[in-house]
């Protein structure tokens, strides 16, 4: 397999040869939520193919699983959501016959900044703790 890096379309706002030339494509931090789903697969297995993904995928956080769909939540370094959504949509293809995961599609994918992820938490409407890391039952 070929790895490309990923490139962003510009939005023609960025001033060129300026010192926001840096910052704007330096990498960010951004949560992601990948939902799968499809036939139902026997537990052990969507266990042990979401254990070998978090295994080859070191920053994933936690995997909440039942037969028929799944739940990924990991952070993405990337310069911005267009790349972290590029990225996370790969992410079950890429893993599938190494992982061993089931032949699902992805049915939800949200990406969101940092500082939106810990505003949301704190007024308490964010994505549920992810504690304990790990892979989990529903």
């Amino acid at each position: 397999m070929v790895r490309r890096a990923l490139t962003s379309v510009g939005t023609g706002d960025r001033h060129e040869g300026g010192d926001g030339d840096a910052a704007a494509d330096a990498s960010r931090l951004w949560h992601i939520t990948l939902s799968v789903s499809g036939k139902p697969t026997p537990l052990s297995e969507v266990r042990r193919g979401l254990e070998q993904l978090a295994h080859d995928h070191p920053f994933l956080l936690t995997s909440r699983y039942a037969d028929d769909h799944a739940e990924i939540r990991y952070w993405e370094e990337a310069r911005d959501l267009h790349d972290a959504a590029a990225v996370a949509l790969r992410l079950w293809g890429e893993h599938r016959s190494t992982a061993q995961l089931p032949p699902w599609e992805i049915v939800g994918l949200e990406v969101i900044d940092r500082a939106t992820y810990h505003q949301r938490v704190a007024e308490g409407y964010g994505p549920p703790p992810a504690h304990p890391v790990g892979v989990h039952p529903y």
